[in-house]
């Protein structure tokens, strides 16, 4: 299929999808000019395809209301998309992703050409994502749907929680955002309740309800950003300091999300974070392909003195 004509289907699609949309951002969703464009929806409307062409400043192009379009169809890599999408969702925490992805893999199916119907089919008998699936998934999606479009709509709810002691509590929260991490869904937004920024577990929120209270979300907000912060500056019994003999990138590249604060400084990058078990810590560091210097604590080198001990012996079994 050549360039022009997958973009005509594109306007297509997104006019099918949006309703009623601008002409300059028309546009700028597939990556054209407003002449190029003008050109696609009379092509469109040759093809018999009745498109309402509002003028005007703040004018824009919508389907005429009640035209069917035709069932839909994928091109092979919009089809490898949905498929692959399909399969990572199994392990995304959602309630009954299981009959809802073979439900979804079906109708999918059904709508595509033989040859590709195959491929499909084979990416869902043989493909497997690993996204340490937490048997702590909500017990249903209703908490998703309901914040995901509070969080869209920049709407306040008022959330029933329980917290991680167990303890029942109410609360009026700004929803910015919602995060995957490690096998469980997160809300981050805005605590009235605390007045702080929080993260709430959503197989801990039992009911949602829309507030009718609006608020603007912070620009550039990044949930899941948000997210290993919170949960890498939690207080734990010993804070830790250490330069890492690296760049940036690398640093963050050898630890996950959430492990620590990592500033460049003189010499490498330094790693602010804290633990309960240093013996874990210490396990963590001896993995690390370059070097290191442990400023705190000095029970964090003993650590490693014992770790490297253990190595040693292990390595002398046998030899």
């Amino acid at each position: 299929m050549t360039q022009p004509t997958t973009r005509v289907l594109a306007v297509l699609e997104l006019l099918q999808g949006c309703g009623r949309i601008s002409g300059p951002e028309l546009a700028r969703r597939i990556g054209v000019d407003g002449r190029t464009l003008r050109r696609y929806i009379a092509t469109l409307e040759e093809l018999g395809v009745p498109i309402v062409a509002e003028r005007g400043r703040y004018g824009a192009y919508m389907l005429v209301p009640g035209f069917k379009l035709p069932p839909l169809m994928f091109n092979d890599d919009e089809a490898l998309a949905l498929s692959v999408g399909l399969v990572a969702a199994r392990g995304l925490g959602l309630a009954e992703a299981a009959p809802a992805v073979a439900s979804a893999q079906a109708k999918l199916a059904r709508v595509t050409p033989d040859r590709l119907k195959r491929q499909l089919h084979a990416i869902a008998e043989t493909v497997r994502v690993d996204l340490a699936h937490t048997s702590d998934a909500p017990h249903s999606n209703e908490a998703l749907i309901a914040l995901t479009a509070a969080a869209q709509a920049q709407q306040r709810v008022h959330l029933d929680y329980t917290t991680p002691q167990h303890q029942r509590s109410e609360r009026d929260v700004d929803p910015y955002g919602l995060a995957w991490r490690a096998g469980a869904w997160y809300v981050v937004g805005w605590c009235h309740l605390r007045h702080d920024l929080r993260s709430f577990r959503l197989d801990r929120i039992g009911a949602v309800q829309a507030l009718a209270t609006h608020f603007e979300r912070p620009a550039d907000f990044d949930a899941l950003e948000q997210l290993a912060f919170s949960i890498a500056t939690l207080p734990r019994s010993m804070a830790i300091e250490v330069l890492l003999r690296t760049d940036l990138k690398t640093a963050r590249d050898a630890f996950s999300l959430a492990f620590g604060l990592f500033e460049p400084v003189d010499g490498g990058v330094l790693l602010r974070s804290s633990a309960d078990d240093l013996d874990w810590f210490a396990r963590q560091l001896a993995r690390l392909p370059f070097d290191f210097e442990v400023r705190t604590p000095a029970r964090l080198r003993n650590a490693l003195k014992r770790h490297a001990a253990r190595l040693q012996k292990l390595a002398a079994v046998g030899g």
